[in-house]
């Protein structure tokens, strides 16, 4: 699973994008960004790059999180599992408004999201298999699925997290006071 999510704000705040990685079950690979703009004053686009080698958020194609296929290193990784895309509304009030702070205003339901551009680029898993060669000939059906970052794009993810990313799984010691998850200690010897 990984995970887009626009948390709730008061009037004037900016919005927050959450983002979250699960594998294998385990998730709990939080980060959150303020956003750079009102997300709901205009359509922005939101990808995500999955291949072997690694998992990439963007936003307007900005890079603003990676996380790095470590399966070697005892890191699970979505590896294994077909996936489904889902985009829903829902409440998350008991968390993800300011700690569970502000509730829903339910007197300005319905509420609506809305989609433009909606593109896919994908191996399909059928009957056992994907449609992704094991080599690389996939690179020319699917380009994305060898694509890295640069050393420009992974400057500009860094920059982009030094001034938007307000919470890091990686750096909460509070939270995991028995030592933070190993991809986050690989990480940093990197």
């Amino acid at each position: 699973e990984v995970d887009l999510e626009f948390l709730g704000n008061l009037s004037g705040d900016p919005y927050i994008l959450h983002t979250n990685l699960y594998s294998q079950g385990k998730g709990n690979r939080e980060q959150q960004f303020y956003l750079w703009f009102d997300p709901t004053a205009d359509f922005h686009t939101y990808s995500v790059l999955w291949n072997p080698l690694h998992v990439v958020y963007f936003v307007d194609g900005i890079p603003i999180r990676e996380f790095k296929n470590l399966d070697a290193a005892g890191v699970p990784y979505p590896k294994s599992q077909p996936m489904t895309l889902y985009s829903t509304l829902w409440d998350a009030e008991d968390w993800a408004t300011r700690g569970g702070l502000v509730k829903t205003d339910w007197s300005q339901a319905p509420f609506t999201a809305s989609f433009s551009g909606f593109n896919a680029s994908a191996c399909v898993w059928s009957n056992g298999a994907s449609t992704c060669p094991s080599s690389s000939a996939a690179s020319v059906k699917y380009p994305w699925f060898s694509q890295q970052l640069d050393a420009a794009s992974l400057q500009t993810m860094k920059s982009v997290q030094q001034k938007y990313m307000i919470y890091d799984y990686c750096k909460d010691t509070k939270r995991f006071p028995q030592g933070l998850p190993l991809e986050c200690t690989l990480k940093t010897k990197s």
